[in-house]
């Protein structure tokens, strides 16, 4: 048995930095390719409310400063760039002392420049991921780099984020929907699941013993497992190992966007380098001393850390435990936890158009989603670690019977499909039309899997039935209108 913190952690630095700068990549690519049409100038929910309507103390973001579009481009190519470098390891390419200033520089700067669009990109980034990502992305910065060894503890500090991530989901479920008690919450998890991929309709099928067993094992990874990330060696090993295995069923089974991928990266945080050098061609080097400087930079870290965990702690052993909550304006510390209820019917958003005056219910064309079920006989899709973050919003949107507050963005991206704009079109799969349509409406339909006679007859993977009309048939003159459609 090793001690805690006795062995060496400089290939588990490599692998983490290694693994962090992946996750920071497709963040910064779905900020270049989304951001603009959800939250820029003209976006769904434009940037200029966000500068005008919040203090930057609050929700500090250099687009506050600067609410362009060009800025906001060069922002996430910036990002690109440096989350590239990351990954390449241009740090540890330059002589010492350098590579540790670089590294902190680099990483610095990658936060900072996420930390801006999470902060002005509102209920399009109010994910638990995106303060995951700000929370780890920020440990990373002392982590230092080249012949050096990382303070060790910076590592503990990256195993508490996992302890709360994990355990966090844990206590919310176990708290929160009877189905987690009874066991049966899988029943239904993977048919009503935000986004489901190509393996959540054979997941679905799976006996129902099996999915007793399924919510069991997740009890026991997320409620007792996390307790040895703290252990000795090779008990916090035993700890990452299971919650990789973990997360790796859920990204196979499911699209939780970089959620899942980012737990896996913070679980290496539990190895040692004796643990990897068992590995075939990998030997761990010996790390020079931390630099002193480096060292007492960490120590304040966890001071400051541990003085701002008092809430969220709180807020985690608390009966009224609330997920995926940030308690300060940079996201340094959070609360998080999924799926405390699990929706036992999944309701779809289908948003159609036609380009006559006055349809008939045959004369009416679907747009199709890139992510959410549309047409029942196409297979469910594989995006995650890509993040699609309409489509996340349509699924939250879909369990209402009608467009609340909440969902102005919605009237906003009917309005634009109206005119054709070709931003916003870009979010979706595809549009029927080569020019805009008249009218637009969006239906609400049940989506629920086929069974297995039913796909062998079919080759349907959906079955759905229409209940309601979500947004009736409109023009964008009536889009417009407060008084045919209320957002209550």
């Amino acid at each position: 048995m090793v001690p805690l913190g006795s062995e060496g952690y400089w290939l588990v630095r490599l692998l983490f930095e290694r693994g962090l700068a992946v996750i920071y990549l497709f963040a910064f690519i779905v900020a270049l390719k989304q951001f603009r049409p959800l939250a820029g100038e003209d976006g769904l929910l434009p940037i200029d409310e966000y500068a005008e309507g919040d203090e930057f103390g609050e929700r500090p973001s250099l687009f506050q400063l600067l609410p362009d579009d060009r800025f906001i481009g060069a922002a996430a190519w910036t990002g690109v760039v440096l989350s590239s470098l990351a990954l390449v390891g241009v740090p540890y390419w330059l002589p010492e002392p350098y590579p540790v200033v670089a590294s902190m520089a680099l990483w610095g700067a990658m936060w900072a420049l996420y930390l801006s669009f999470v902060n002005a990109g509102r209920v399009f980034y109010g994910y638990g991921w995106e303060s995951m990502l700000l929370e780890t992305g920020f440990l990373a910065i002392f982590l230092g780099a080249g012949e050096t060894a990382p303070p060790t503890v910076v590592l503990l500090l990256i195993s508490w984020v996992l302890f709360r991530n994990m355990f966090g989901a844990g206590l919310i479920k176990i708290r929160g929907d009877d189905c987690w008690r009874e066991l049966t919450c899988m029943d239904y998890h993977y048919e009503t699941q935000p986004i489901p991929n190509p393996l959540s309709w054979f997941a679905h099928q799976l006996p129902d013993r099996f999915h007793r067993v399924e919510v069991l094992g997740n009890h026991v990874v997320e409620l007792a497992i996390p307790f040895l990330y703290f252990a000795p060696q090779p008990y916090a090993t035993v700890g990452g190992v299971a919650t990789i295995g973990f997360q790796l069923w859920l990204m196979t089974t499911g699209n939780f966007a970089w959620l899942n991928a980012l737990t896996i990266v913070q679980a290496t945080a539990t190895f040692g380098d004796g643990t990897l050098s068992v590995l075939p061609g990998v030997s761990a080097p010996a790390a020079a001393p931390t630099p002193l400087y480096l060292e007492a930079l960490a120590l304040l870290v966890a001071a400051v850390i541990l003085v701002l965990s008092v809430p969220p702690t709180r807020n985690m052993l608390s009966p009224g435990q609330v997920m995926n909550t940030s308690f300060d304006p940079i996201h340094l510390v959070n609360s998080y936890g999924a799926f405390g209820s699990v929706t036992r019917e999944r309701y779809q958003l289908v948003i159609e158009g036609t380009r006559e005056p006055n349809p008939g219910e045959d004369d009416w064309e679907a747009y199709d989603l890139k992510g959410q079920p549309v047409d029942p006989a196409e297979r469910p899709p594989q995006w995650a670690p890509y993040h699609l973050r309409l489509d996340w919003q349509l699924w939250f949107a879909a369990m209402r019977s009608r467009p609340g507050p909440r969902q102005r963005w919605l009237l906003a991206l009917l309005a634009k499909l109206l005119e054709g704009d070709r931003e916003t079109e870009s979010l979706l799969a595809a549009t029927p039309f080569e020019e805009s349509p008249e009218r637009i409406r969006v239906l609400r339909y049940r989506y629920r899997f086929t069974t297995r006679e039913e796909r062998t007859e079919t080759g349907r993977w959906w079955s759905r039935e229409r209940v309601g009309t979500y947004v009736p048939a409109s023009t964008r003159e009536e889009l417009g209108s407060s008084r045919r459609i209320r957002l209550r």
